[in-house]
């Protein structure tokens, strides 16, 4: 039996761009974009940074404690919570929309990773607090992305004509979805407790992000996880000063096309800014705003401003102000007194671009550290590679390349007709020599023979191949089987699934498990052998 954890390097997944792969290493083309080192971050110097820059605590706490509000909470969450007043509490922190159900299984994997830096933090730096956050992006409005969950190879989709932030939205028609996840999952011995778990959270919520905000805390409330809900007036007064500075002179739109011409040199960009990087949000819409003459005007809605009816909006409505990618981040370093961001390849490879940006308003830069990735392979699939003679590897890349080399490996027949390539090249090589010695006209002719023949060596090898792979049905099948089970889609794992799955059998223990197999500053891809 295989040890419990093995890793891969990333750069030999085949999943992951040469971006994530020269972040890690700290490549030269990169690592002028972001300010520490990714694996071993000078913890002490970003403290010392963080501490320096005025932060608005008692906001924080008020706007936690109004949006726990009326939720059972852990002993832990409360002590962190209460805790954030304190200037020796900083914050780690991830961030990922509020997907139906939790959506992918490395929502789990960063809330999880983010929870294990928090603890690693306090036992190294004592004299310090740190409380793991996970920063809700209720105000995406992509519902394609955000709207379906992937189980046992079924897409399950919330079919709903809503418009506008995703978090905003009403939980309608969640009773049949959950019916439908339920039926999908089968038995287990935490299903109950999970079915009955989804029931409160999206049954009994107003809006999605209030569903979700109750349901990660069930999940994992007990191990002091706070989560923010930035969409909230208070926490957007504090933004007031950049937003109101964006909408008067764009600078983010220059100093991020700076940043991203020098990136495209090597790599291909992951977000482009735009002139305002703001949003107009309202009840049932998000709508970028746009500058025309001396007014803004927000697309797509009958509203217009001019200077002064803005700053009159910012001021009594900041809510109605939301960030795009280019400026979420800053608001997010704004209200935090935040020293690590966990993110995955695309938000890592969007945070590059804001470095100068985070210079010119005088916020800290965070560590970016990124998120652990995992591949769980359950006891079967290993006793079925153990059979094979497969190592979990081999799975990695393309599954007809793998087929091909098993029975390549495996067959007794010659299947690789390199002596007979050999022998077309060493007879056309002599009949040139002839063909020369006759008609120099002759030598094209004899080399167009020569490509035929090589091509009727290859169709030869193909067919050789495809007759043997028959003998093999049942180990090439295999093979295919187990790379759609571990690879669904031909996509990672933890791209596609969901935690559910794996819950309704472990419950809470399956995320004490994964918790902890989880190095916080790995540059490797893990994999779980589980039972």
């Amino acid at each position: 039996m295989e040890q419990p954890v093995s890793s891969i390097p990333y750069g030999e997944t085949g999943y992951f761009n040469q971006l994530v792969v020269d972040f890690l290493a700290e490549h030269p083309h990169i690592r002028p974009y972001y300010k520490y080192s990714p694996v071993k971050p000078p913890f002490e110097e970003v403290i010392k940074a963080k501490k320096a820059h005025p932060h608005h605590r008692e906001t924080l706490v008020a706007a936690l404690e109004q949006q726990y509000q009326g939720l059972e909470t852990s002993a832990a969450v409360k002590a962190n919570i209460s805790s954030l007043a304190d200037p020796n509490t900083f914050t780690v922190c991830t961030a990922h929309q509020p997907n139906i159900f939790t959506g992918y299984l490395y929502f789990a994997y960063k809330i999880l990773q983010t929870i294990k830096l928090a603890d690693q933090l306090k036992a190294q730096y004592s004299q310090y607090n740190f409380v793991p956050v996970y920063y809700m992006g209720s105000e995406d409005a992509d519902l394609d992305e955000l709207g379906h969950v992937y189980i046992d190879g079924k897409n399950i989709v919330w079919p709903t004509s809503q418009q506008g932030a995703v978090g905003r939205m009403r939980p309608e028609g969640f009773e049949e979805l959950i019916e439908t996840i339920k039926n999908t999952l089968g038995y287990g011995a935490y299903s109950e407790e999970l079915i009955t778990l989804l029931r409160t959270a999206y049954l009994e919520r107003e809006n999605i992000q209030d569903a979700t905000l109750f349901l990660v805390n069930e999940l994992f409330g007990r191990y002091g996880l706070v989560t923010l809900v930035p969409d909230n007036p208070m926490l957007k007064k504090l933004f007031v000063p950049v937003m109101r500075d964006e909408l008067l002179h764009q600078h983010s739109h220059r100093i991020v096309n700076d940043t991203t011409e020098r990136l495209s040199q090597h790599y291909k960009v992951q977000a482009n800014p735009r002139e305002i990087n703001l949003f107009y949000l309202t009840e049932t819409g998000r709508e970028r705003i746009v500058k025309m003459g001396d007014n803004w005007k927000v697309l797509h809605m009958p509203l217009e401003f001019t200077a002064a009816t803005l700053e009159q909006e910012l001021q009594n409505h900041p809510e109605r102000f939301s960030p795009n990618v280019i400026l979420r981040g800053l608001f997010q370093e704004t209200i935090l007194p935040n020293i690590a961001f966990i993110g995955g390849g695309g938000e890592i490879a969007y945070w590059i671009e804001l470095q100068e940006l985070f210079a010119h308003y005088k916020v800290p830069f965070p560590v970016l550290v990124l998120r652990n990735s995992f591949l769980m392979v359950d006891s079967q699939s290993q006793q079925r590679l153990q059979k094979l003679g497969l190592d979990i590897t081999d799975l990695f890349g393309d599954v007809e390349t793998l087929v091909n080399s098993f029975v390549q490996k495996h067959t007794n027949a010659s299947l690789v007709l390199k002596d007979e390539y050999a022998a077309i090249e060493k007879l056309f090589d002599d009949l040139v020599i002839k063909a020369r010695n006759i008609d120099v006209t002759l030598e094209a002719t004899v080399g167009s023979e020569r490509n035929k023949a090589v091509k009727s060596i290859g169709k030869l090898e193909h067919k050789f191949l495809k007759a043997e792979k028959k003998k093999f049905a049942w180990q090439t099948e295999q093979i295919r089987t187990l790379k759609g089970k571990l690879f669904p889609a031909n996509s990672l794992q933890e791209r596609k699934e969901n935690f559910m799955p794996w819950y309704i059998h472990q419950g809470p223990a399956f995320f004490d498990m994964i918790l902890e197999h989880l190095d916080p500053l790995s540059d490797q891809f893990g994999i779980i052998y589980t039972k």
